[in-house]
């Protein structure tokens, strides 16, 4: 799909997801963190691009999602949106700008929305933020959730598990749905949870879910965009399916043009002026 064709598609909002989810219209989300990748998804014809905290992995080597802060997080969604003509962004919030102090939570929102060019925040957590999200929402900025396996309260899981497979945390996950949608989020991410009860959650909220790892009966699907080509090799979890294998592919071309350089084979004259 050409720029031109881009053009006039419609924009993706917050409303146009909700009527994908009416009429059964599976919605695709992948992470975006540049200009350059975030023009080839949205001319691919993505839906959502989540300029996610794993920047904090994938693109600044960190261990976790914890160290990346407000202003990367910025950085990042500017350049994204700056790319984009159809896709929905949606700027995670990271970690220390929500958590217990709403007036700092609302503070990061706009920060977002005024700088970056997204057009909503996502925020992990459900009846604990919940002052957050209301405040946020007061502003009239779109707010996703995230529920299941919270990668920035890892330290508090102590593991990667599947999360929500016991009675009262699985019973816990989908009350937390609940306040979610009735206090105004738009759309609800399930990451890391049987596929069983994501199931159950999409079918008894209106609002879209969105799962990683929870199974085919969401309403769309998020992957991080650099698990999901290949460019990481040490990361495999059950629920990712590679699309392509960039790394070696990557590797090949850069061995090639080293080689090239040192033996004099480039350039050659046609690539000289």
């Amino acid at each position: 799909m050409y720029i031109s064709d881009q053009l006039n598609l419609k924009k993706i909002t917050t409303h146009k997801l909700s009527e994908m989810k009416l009429r059964g219209e599976k919605i695709s989300m992948l992470t975006a963190y540049d200009y350059s990748m975030a023009r080839i998804l949205d001319q691919a014809g993505i839906d959502v691009i989540l300029v996610g905290d794993s920047a904090s992995n994938v693109m600044a080597g960190f261990e976790t999602t914890l160290p990346i802060t407000l202003d990367h997080m910025i950085y990042h969604a500017a350049s994204v949106a700056r790319a984009v003509n159809r896709a929905l962004v949606v700027c995670d919030l990271p970690f220390g700008t929500y958590q217990g102090n709403s007036k700092e939570a609302l503070a990061s929102a706009i920060r977002i929305m005024k700088e970056t060019g997204a057009g909503a925040v996502k925020i992990e957590g459900g009846i604990e933020i919940q002052e957050s999200v209301e405040r946020i929402l007061s502003a009239g900025i779109p707010v996703m959730g995230h529920l299941g396996l919270m990668p920035q309260s890892i330290h508090k899981y102590g593991t990667y598990v599947v999360r929500a497979r016991e009675e009262a945390e699985a019973n816990k996950l989908v009350e937390d749905a609940h306040l979610l949608e009735k206090i105004g989020c738009f759309s609800i991410v399930l990451e890391k949870i049987p596929a069983v009860l994501a199931k159950k959650v999409a079918g008894e909220l209106k609002i879209p879910i969105i799962g990683i790892g929870a199974g085919n009966g969401c309403d769309g699907q998020v992957l991080v965009l650099h698990d999901m080509l290949g460019l990481t090799k040490e990361f495999s979890p059950r629920f990712l399916r590679r699309y392509q294998n960039l790394f070696d592919i990557i590797t090949n071309a850069v061995q090639r043009y080293v080689s090239d350089v040192k033996t004099g084979d480039f350039p050659n004259e046609n690539e000289q002026y």
